[in-house]
């Protein structure tokens, strides 16, 4: 049997373990050899990168998806879009939604991995349509919790209404490494048997679990498999490709990679961990069991680290652990990935610190509760409901429906602002990141310098959707 790798070496590593702050320059002189390795498709792009790119790294993320494109002929390429919040935190309108798909596409791509936070499909309607129209194989995805309503029989659902949307195969995203081996093998399985489409596995090793889960998967059928170069492997980040790859050719799989390869790779990409080791958290680099107990994502956790030092309430974390599994609960079960596991984590937080639930609600928090980001896999708790919204009653239609074509008026502003016949790509910049996008196009971001390791510290301006924040950073 065949089974194929897809290598996250380039996107999903660095953004585990580096804050996505991989710069392209140290990307591109290993990318030729590396496509010698017989990897099926490498992700490049998406996620996280795109912000970072422009916000930290002073780069243009176009620019870095057309010299990855230019290097890497002999395998695939693939990127990760959040459906219809694209790469960015909110619901873009259709006319936004379809020119990125189709100008990400005239640069290469070749596979769209399109997910949604809450699992409503009816946000990855107009991607995957405008990238099945442009040729691209699309991998409609589903993303994997666990909760009373996560169900096999609701996976098999959501893959089903994937399926109606024509995707060429499914991806099962574990973002938060929470895929049991037992559970790997059975969802793969009744997939396999209720919808027939090829199937990846994206499984995070936060847990521990990621590779004995992708063990199993391929065990019930999984056609391919995500992992990254060792180097940049474990912790909240994804198995080792070459481990994964001797393992499968010793159990007689076929992976058509090729081993010395990598381990040229492999010795690359040390040195580039040595160079980022300032950026890396030596938590990170370790299985959390917390995710078996709290089920929060490594990310998340540290997340909730720094926010209760800002209050100066490390001491309470015992209890914002047990707060956040309620919150999600009264939010609808949302599974924990960006955004949703930042407005839980935020909420969970203020619960706690207030002393009392719900007294401080975010403007997140109320949008989720309205519905402004889609249908949440379990109904909103009522009492919660109206403690948020009051007599207002949530949307029932599909959140992108109410917002207006945004695209050209973006181009109007820049040209009203002095830039001369801007670019669709220079647009997309603005229309995505309004402040930061504008501040990149007029040449105002500075590269970050690389912080020390073990030694950074100081307060940080952090700006997300217009909202500035001041983040303190302190040696432990």
């Amino acid at each position: 049997m065949k089974v194929k790798i897809v290598d996250l070496t380039l996107r999903d590593a660095h953004q585990s373990l580096m804050a996505t702050r991989l710069r392209t320059r140290d990307m591109l002189p290993i990318l030729e050899t590396f496509d010698q390795a017989g990897i099926y498709c490498f992700e490049v792009w998406g996620g996280a990168t795109f912000d970072a790119c422009h916000r930290y790294l002073n780069e243009n993320p176009w620019e870095r998806l057309k010299e990855i494109r230019k290097r890497i002929k002999n395998s695939l390429i693939s990127m990760l879009l959040r459906g219809q919040n694209l790469v960015g935190y909110r619901h873009y309108p259709d006319d936004i939604v379809e020119k990125f798909v189709q100008k990400t596409a005239e640069y290469g791509m070749d596979i769209f991995r399109i997910f949604d936070a809450l699992n409503d499909v009816r946000n990855l309607v107009t991607s995957i349509k405008t990238a099945k129209k442009c040729g691209a194989h699309v991998q409609g995805t589903i993303c994997y919790t666990i909760s009373p309503v996560h169900t096999i029989e609701r996976y098999v659902e959501i893959a089903n209404e994937l399926a109606v949307l024509e995707v060429d195969s499914l991806c099962i995203k574990d973002m938060a490494g929470l895929l049991s081996p037992k559970m790997a093998y059975t969802l793969v399985k009744t997939l396999k048997k209720e919808v027939g489409l090829p199937i990846d596995v994206h499984s995070h090793y936060t847990s521990g679990m990621a590779s004995m889960a992708l063990l199993k998967a391929v065990e019930a059928g999984a056609k391919m498999i995500d992992t990254v170069i060792s180097p940049l492997s474990l912790g909240t980040s994804h198995p080792p490709t070459e481990s994964i790859v001797y393992a499968l050719e010793e159990l007689g799989y076929e992976t058509g990679v090729k081993l010395d390869v990598l381990l040229e790779v492999r010795e690359y990409f040390m040195k580039i961990r040595e160079k980022y080791q300032g950026y890396i958290d030596w938590r990170s680099t370790i299985p959390d069991t917390n995710v078996l107990v709290y089920q929060i994502p490594g990310g998340m956790f540290s997340n909730l680290i720094a926010q209760l030092k800002e209050y100066n309430a490390l001491d309470k974390l015992p209890e914002v652990l047990k707060e956040v599994p309620r919150v999600r609960e009264d939010l609808g079960y949302v599974p924990l990935v960006t955004p949703t596991s930042q407005i839980v984590g935020v909420q969970a937080v203020l619960n706690v610190i207030t002393g009392e639930r719900y007294k401080v609600v975010t403007k997140e928090t109320r949008d989720l509760v309205k519905g402004m980001y889609g249908r949440t896999p379990a109904p909103i708790n009522e009492e919660i409901r109206k403690l948020i919204l009051g007599d207002k009653k949530p949307i029932e239609c599909r959140p992108a429906d109410l917002l207006e074509p945004e695209f050209e008026r973006r181009r109007q502003e820049l040209i009203e602002m002095g830039f001369e016949n801007p670019s669709d790509e220079d647009v997309l910049i603005y229309a995505l990141f309004p402040q930061t996008g504008l501040r990149f196009l007029k040449g105002e971001i500075k590269e970050e310098p690389f912080p020390v390791a073990g030694k950074v510290e100081g307060t940080f301006e952090v700006e997300v959707e217009g909202e500035k924040f001041k983040v303190s950073v302190k040696p432990l």
